[in-house]
């Protein structure tokens, strides 16, 4: 694909909270800063949402989602059409977006330009060709009665998104919500708002019904808190951190008991036998894993390598990790950008520092570059045993930690011996040692000879405490529907 260069001077057009297809000033008046973490320069201030701007957004969603309204009313075709035409919308403003995207979030401005944006526009274009063919079943049930279930919206739905994907999981909400019928109110991540209150601009022009969906941007503790435990809510769905999804599963069945979907953290195996195809597997493992700065819930981020080969990976590894050019993630040539923000930066620091501690070899990397911006070396250690820290907790973080194994048995004991369950990769030329590899690894998704890819079509979610549901594909759909049987009593019934 032909990518343009980024916008200059880009003018950030949109802050405010987005209710009704309106701009709205927070209740409390309050605003909070947006920051360019390579900079460390603020972008901009954005209306900071609170209790009380939730509970607008939420009288406006119960609103739109009224028996008779133009939303309830509306074909279920014309939901796919307006979905197609706000994928339309986005890809007119690709370029922009992709440089707020670049500024905003750290990404690198080509993979923003490339991945996110065409990532965006698929989905919605699948979510859209869906709308249409949510359908129930007629059932055979005994005596002389008609049978059948209707599948309808579950309701309002709060939808709190996460930093390091902000258009992408935006979408991944927005698509099979609204393609199901439901309205929407979307917390987007106080780091990174400015492009998911971009795309409430186009929702408006694409001429989705007002109160439909609904962006209030503010901080987890007081707008997150509030859409969990609203008592108007039906459904939240949340992509980020465990901790913050175990409060919110709580925050929930204290409640009203709402549905809750969760993708959370992970700390996913990538395990690489001998007899692999060493090239692949060691730029595979390596994507993996510094891909975005590391700041990915599927990284992998415990990378096993079978011992007769184990030596000239780690080499191979290190040689990959030297190779990047770090920088402002806008400018021409810069392969990593920086990590989000000062708290991440800190965290994944005294991560490295404990790596060192407890006596991995630290082979290449292990600081923070640069005079400004929240940048880290690429990092690679070797010698890392399971019970590290390094090991076991998620770093998000441009950090490989290469273990060592010898048998079969062996790796995939150490490989399960988690809490997280999100994905997980195996590397071999053998078929049989693939497929019972792949069948035993307590993962939502596994890769084979490959990482990290997906797409629309294929489910998304997580075992153990990596979450709850799925997102993408038909499976998505579930999350977004209730299940309703109607029984007709009839005189006479013909099989």
């Amino acid at each position: 694909m032909n990518v343009p260069a980024p916008l200059t001077n880009l003018k950030i057009q949109y802050t405010k909270i987005f209710i009704n297809n309106e701009w709205h000033d927070s209740v409390s008046g309050k605003k909070f800063p947006v920051i360019n973490p390579a900079t460390e320069e603020k972008i901009c201030d954005v209306e900071e949402g609170d209790k009380e701007d939730v509970n607008k957004a939420v009288k406006a969603a119960r609103q739109a989602f009224q028996i008779g309204s133009p939303w309830r009313t509306m074909d279920a075709s014309e939901r796919g059409r307006l979905l197609n035409k706000l994928a339309d919308l986005v890809e007119r403003d690709r370029q922009l977006l992709a440089t707020m995207e670049s500024m905003n979030a750290g990404k690198i401005f080509a993979n923003a330009y490339t991945m996110d944006l065409g990532s965006s526009v698929n989905v919605l274009r699948y979510y859209a060709s869906w709308a249409d063919k949510i359908q129930g079943r007629t059932i055979p049930i005994d005596g002389k009665f008609f049978s059948y279930t209707r599948h309808e919206p579950v309701g309002v739905c709060g939808q709190i998104i996460p930093w390091n994907f902000p258009l992408i999981m935006l979408m991944w909400k927005i698509g099979p919500a609204v393609c199901c019928g439901n309205t929407v109110i979307i917390k987007p991540a106080e780091q990174t708002p400015l492009t998911a209150l971009h795309v409430a601009s186009l929702i408006k022009e694409a001429g989705f019904p007002p109160g439909v969906v609904n962006i209030v941007p503010g901080y987890g503790p007081t707008a997150g808190a509030a859409i969990s435990s609203h008592m108007d809510v039906d459904k939240v769905a949340f992509t980020g951190s465990t901790e913050v999804g175990m409060l919110i599963k709580e925050a929930a069945g204290k409640s009203n008991l709402k549905r809750v979907s969760l993708e959370l953290g992970g700390k996913s195996p990538c395990i690489v036998f001998a007899d692999a195809d060493l090239d692949n597997a060691v730029e595979f493992a390596h994507q993996g894993v510094f891909f975005h700065q590391g700041q990915c819930c599927t990284a992998a981020s415990r990378l096993f390598v079978e011992e007769s080969i184990y030596n000239e990976f780690v080499q191979r590894s290190v040689e990959r990790a030297k190779k990047y050019t770090l920088g402002n993630p806008l400018n021409p040539g810069v392969q990593q950008g920086p990590q989000i923000d000062k708290e991440q930066y800190t965290k994944i620091l005294d991560l490295i520092e404990s790596g060192k501690k407890e006596g991995a070899k630290l082979e290449c990397g292990g600081g923070s570059w640069g005079d400004k911006g929240y940048f880290i070396q690429p990092t690679v250690f070797s010698n890392v045993t399971d019970d590290m820290r390094i090991a076991k907790e998620e770093i998000f973080g441009p950090v490989q930690q290469i273990m060592k194994f010898k048998t079969i048995d062996e790796v995939i004991k150490r490989a399960n011996n988690t809490h997280y369950g999100l994905s997980g990769a195996v590397f071999t030329k053998d078929l049989d040692k693939a497929l019972t590899v792949s069948s035993v690894l307590q993962s939502g998704t596994v890769w084979v000879n490959c990482y990290g890819g997906g797409s629309c079509q294929a489910p998304f979610g997580g075992f153990k405490m990596s979450g709850n549901g799925r997102e993408m594909g038909e499976y998505a759909l579930h999350e977004y529907i209730e299940v309703k049987t109607v029984t007709v009593k009839i005189s006479e019934k013909n099989s």
